[in-house]
């Protein structure tokens, strides 16, 4: 027999009082504690998952429980006390409901959750012997956990076994690798046992495996080395190309030559203009004998119009510039204006979030508040914000704690309540409201508990803001603080996605603590370089499209082949929607019209999304209609319909046979057959046709056409058909539809 001392507390399950049992000597037994070792029971077998019993709308089948654990005390009053008790069975642990649900012994929904060898098994059914006590007079509290090792480098195929130790407030420490949930943030790379087994696959780069226990979270990174020879990188150009050599080196995977003048001219127009070069342009730049001829470029598509058109296109359609009605146009061309007009007058990014966030006055005198317009609750104002400014979203923090961060509901309203005072009354323009700063404290009430809260930034306190003083001010400082950890890395990590196509972090707009960048360092040089720019977007640009690891070839070399994270050479990707449309036009010579706007305008400089709707290719081919601040609202698969549309709709088919086209034109000019096939490649390919390439296209164009009836076809009809179906060909080309 144990010899034990039993104290009453004040915790009890269903009227019982619970039993502690106090230690005496080795013959103690430990008390098990809902807080402590219940709630981590129930979030490792799942039961407290949203799919489960913590199920938006009031749990599953009758018992609810709050998400992952962040309401313990709520819990506990479900499971121990809802019912009488009726979950619980003190007389006899083994027979109570929960445990009889969650081991199978009798029908479950949620199927079987626990081994009745478990550990958590035989916690649980501990707890109920000793009467299902909250927590014990004096219970520690967990402060902090580790993951062992951090860091780590595990071969291909290999395994990494983790430890996670848990530490509390009176200095003991347990080993809870048991009861710690684990998730691989890239399944493909590696994945992760319930029981912290990481087994690597055979993909080489960087991967996290995020671990969470008790509401707190924490990571192991992970390096997968391929140890392919290296041998001799390309000379450095700047910081970038340090950084990203420096990382292929230590995993040994070989980067892929430098891509030839061509490609890179056609790369950088797409990138940074949205637009090919012209079939002269190419030529020209091909001809250039000049060392530095790559940095001219840079320079002179930073200048031009199109750089501010594409880059406009881009951040309208992500600061939801939408036309839901006709009234809307005022606003929709006034707001892209003014963006388009920040980019030309290369606006520190900083002051154009600023003046973005705390606009006020009418869309006329002030453009800007037309982002009011369509987002009009401080709590979808903070989510925007926070999502495109800070690559930070907080959506899941509105009703219960961020299931992998540490944001809670106080730091979601804390940061609601920058917003509060934004006051509305209509203008004299109609379908538009002036905005203005509502005199008064800033204050927002947490939807769950009621308490006001003042505005907090996220993880820093907020100085006491007077009455009389816009907050949204005061954000926009904390915003563009030196030593703001979301801001400026939350651009650099969306930009370097625009040129890359990966983003250092994935998705672009997740920044956060358990989702690592595959470069860590890389990403701390580019925002730091970013921050002493002074907030300079082109500079930004500049830097990036200089660098030898953007001018990387595409093709790879027999080691780097499956790498997708580590930027040894460059990523292909299909040009979007807007740029495909506008780079047709350009190589069949003709153009597109859109209403109210100017003959000649490209779709990339179109002002909001009502256009989708009178052009079947830009909605074929994915152009997003605004409702969100996330990239991927923009679609850049492939699709069935995108490729009947190329191969055999009207308004492809117009555009060959326009009268006033590039293929009426090259069958009426006098120049050789052969200049006007490397034409129309300079113009598709911004390269030179080769040899087979110029024989199989004189062919073509040379051949006698027929007529149904065999008769020999007009020879001016024939020519222009012949090069209405080279065009044609060239179309829908990988070559042609792919930046590469």
């Amino acid at each position: 027999m144990r010899s034990c001392l039993r104290r009453l507390i004040v915790f009890g399950a269903g009227g019982f009082c619970a039993l502690a049992l106090a230690r005496t000597g080795e013959a103690a037994e430990r008390p098990v504690s809902f807080v402590n070792d219940v709630m981590p029971v129930l979030t490792k077998a799942g039961c407290n998952a949203g799919v489960c019993h913590a199920k938006a709308g009031g749990g599953q089948n009758g018992f609810q429980l709050s998400l992952l654990g962040f309401e313990p005390l709520e819990d506990y009053e479900h499971l121990a006390k809802e019912g009488h008790s009726r979950r619980l069975f003190f007389a006899a642990p083994e027979r109570s409901l929960v445990l009889r649900k969650a081991s199978g012994q009798i029908p479950h929904g949620g199927g079987v959750r626990l081994d009745p060898t478990s550990q958590g098994y035989a916690l649980l059914q501990e707890w109920i012997r000793q009467g299902a006590p909250y927590q014990y007079a004096g219970d520690p509290k967990l402060e902090s956990f580790e993951v062992q090792p951090a860091r780590g480098s595990i071969r291909r195929q290999g395994e990494q076994q983790l430890k996670v130790l848990a530490r509390y407030s009176d200095g003991s420490t347990r080993d809870v690798t048991e009861l710690a949930l684990f998730e691989s943030n890239d399944k493909a790379m590696a994945d992760v046992t319930p029981r912290g087994l990481v087994k690597v696959q055979d993909i080489s780069g960087n991967v996290a495996v995020m671990v969470r226990f008790q509401g707190q979270v924490s990571v192991f990174s992970g390096s997968v080395p391929l140890g392919a020879p290296v041998g001799e990188l390309p000379t450095p150009r700047n910081f970038i190309d340090e950084h990203v050599f420096a990382n292929l080196k230590e995993l040994g995977i070989p980067p892929s030559v430098l891509c030839d003048d061509a490609t890179f001219l056609r790369r950088v127009s797409l990138d940074v203009a949205g637009k090919l070069p012209t079939d002269a342009e190419a030529a020209a730049f091909l001809a250039d004998g000049d060392d530095h001829k790559r940095d001219k470029v840079i320079d002179e598509l930073l200048k031009s119009s199109e750089y501010a058109d594409f880059f406009a296109n881009k951040w309208t359609a992500l600061l939801k510039n939408r036309r839901d009605d006709s009234s809307d146009i005022v606003s929709n061309f006034a707001f892209h204006a003014w963006v388009r007009d920040s980019l030309i007058a290369n606006k520190r990014y900083d002051q154009f979030v600023r003046e973005l966030l705390a606009a006020t006055g009418t869309v006329i005198g002030n453009p800007p508040v037309a982002w009011y317009k369509r987002v009009k609750e401080p709590k979808q104002q903070l989510e925007d914000v926070a999502q495109l400014f800070l690559g930070v979203r907080m959506q899941c923090a509105q009703c219960h704690h961020h299931p992998f961060e540490r944001w809670s509901q106080d730091d979601y309203y804390s940061l609601a309540a920058f917003f509060s005072q934004v006051g509305r009354k209509p203008s004299s323009t109609r379908g538009e409201d002036l905005i203005f700063h509502k005199r008064g404290i800033a204050v927002a009430n947490n939807m769950k508990t009621g308490a006001p809260l003042k505005p907090a930034a996220l993880g820093d306190a907020v100085p006491e803001i007077a009455a009389d003083e816009d907050p949204r001010l005061r954000l926009a400082d904390w915003m563009s603080g030196p030593n703001n950890p979301f801001f400026a890395r939350s651009l650099v990590n969306r930009y370097w996605k625009h040129f890359f196509q990966r983003g250092l972090i994935e998705p672009e707009d997740d920044i956060r603590d358990t989702n690592p960048p595959t470069n860590p360092a890389l990403l701390s040089a580019l925002e730091k370089h970013f921050i002493a720019s002074g907030f300079d977007l082109k500079e930004l640009v500049r830097v990036i499209t200089r660098s030898r690891a953007y001018q990387l070839s595409q093709t790879p070399n027999e080691h780097n082949l499956a790498d997708r994270q580590n930027y040894s050479r460059y990523y292909p990707r299909r040009l979007q929607a807007e740029v495909m449309l506008d780079a047709i036009d350009q190589l069949a010579g003709t153009q597109t019209d859109f209403t109210n706007l100017p003959p000649g305008t490209r779709a990339i400089a179109l002002p909001d999304n009502s256009y989708n709707q009178s052009s079947p290719f830009l909605r074929v081919f994915g152009r997003p209609e605004g409702e969100s601040v996330c990239e991927c609202e923009r679609v850049q698969s492939s699709s069935l319909a995108q490729s009947l549309h190329l191969i055999n709709a009207p308004d492809i088919k117009a555009k060959l046979a326009s009268p006033a086209g590039r293929a009426e034109r090259l069958a009426k000019e006098e120049k050789p057959v052969e200049a006007k096939i490397r034409e129309l490649y300079l113009a598709a390919f911004s390269r030179e046709p080769r040899l087979q390439e110029v024989q199989a296209a004189t062919e073509f164009l040379t051949e006698p056409r027929l007529d149904a009836e065999g008769k020999p076809v007009d020879s001016q009809k024939a020519s222009r058909e012949n090069f209405q179906d080279l065009i044609w060909a060239l179309i829908n080309a990988k070559e042609f539809l792919f930046n590469h």
